[in-house]
């Protein structure tokens, strides 16, 4: 089997030393659409942008964790595991989760600690969870969880691992916003650390089913999440405390995010789907927590 769980499960942890700067803050909020907010008449200098984009006034977006001196490993990184071996076009992003322990600064240097915490046998496909943690000098800063989809590595009789279905929101959303997916924005967002063919190489996109290069799905998180700071929270995004969601469908790069949100009591519900696709599901099971 590709896929030696009790190996996978028992390899040491991986620590290394991660570093950013602004520019890199800077290049992430521009891979997922700051400074084009098509609510903004003039949003590369709107002052709303600005704070994502202009260095002396830079506010760091909790997503860009996921990011940061390539600290959370993602999809490829997954799958460096001792005891997992499989084939790269098998494999999708299928959720990520996000705690915040501090702010994140614009600049910093901190020790990324990657550890396998779980493989769930899904019948037909397997599902790997990489847990990142982050620290610096004065203490935690943040938490990540990717879970790693392999398709047609399921079947073993392992554990099915717990269910992240959330019951659908009740009643119409608070706010609606739509956020345009740029056509060369899977090229820009890979320069931040994920350089997997999928989402640049034709040949390979179809080699793994697709007709065409697909957005990462990290991607369409982190635009989820800008969207959400700035139409419920006022911009501050020191107010995240943590952010989970499950990648319910590819998103096509050139295509229309439809962001719904519903607010509950320190927490907003959020369903994504794509407009030309009537409404195909792409963020389900999404939640943001709050302070």
């Amino acid at each position: 089997m590709p896929i030696d769980a009790r190996r996978a499960l028992a390899a040491e942890p991986r620590t290394g030393e991660i570093s950013w700067t602004a520019k890199d803050v800077q290049l992430y909020h521009l891979g997922i659409g700051a400074g084009a907010d098509p609510d903004k008449d003039d949003p590369a200098t709107d002052p709303d942008e600005l704070r994502y984009t202009l260095e002396s006034r830079l506010h760091v977006l909790p997503s860009f964790a996921t990011v940061a001196g390539s600290g959370a490993p993602g999809v490829i990184g997954g799958l460096s595991v001792p005891g997992v071996d499989v084939e790269l076009a098998k494999v999708l992003h299928g959720g990520q989760s996000l705690r915040i322990h501090r702010p994140i600064p614009a600049e910093g240097a901190a020790t990324a600690t990657h550890r396998l915490v779980a493989v769930h046998d899904k019948g037909k496909a397997a599902v790997l969870v990489l847990r990142t943690d982050v620290a610096d000098a004065a203490g935690p800063l943040w938490t990540a969880d990717a879970r790693i989809f392999v398709r047609g590595e399921g079947g073993w009789g392992g554990d099915r691992g717990p269910s992240t279905r959330l019951d659908p929101p009740a009643g119409g959303p608070d706010r609606t916003v739509e956020r345009p997916v740029r056509p060369d924005q899977a090229l820009l967002y890979r320069l931040s650390g994920d350089r997997n063919p999928l989402h640049a190489d034709p040949e390979f996109a179809r080699l793994a089913g697709f007709d065409r290069p697909i957005l990462h799905g990290l991607c369409t998180y982190g635009i989820t999440l800008k969207a959400v700071v700035d139409t419920l929270l006022g911009g501050e995004v020191t107010r995240v405390r943590s952010y989970t969601a499950r990648f319910a469908g590819v998103v096509y790069p050139g295509e229309t995010l439809r962001v719904r949100m519903w607010r509950r009591a320190g927490s907003v519900q959020v369903v994504v789907s794509a407009v030309e696709r009537g409404d195909a599901p792409v963020l389900a099971d999404t939640v943001v927590e709050y302070g």
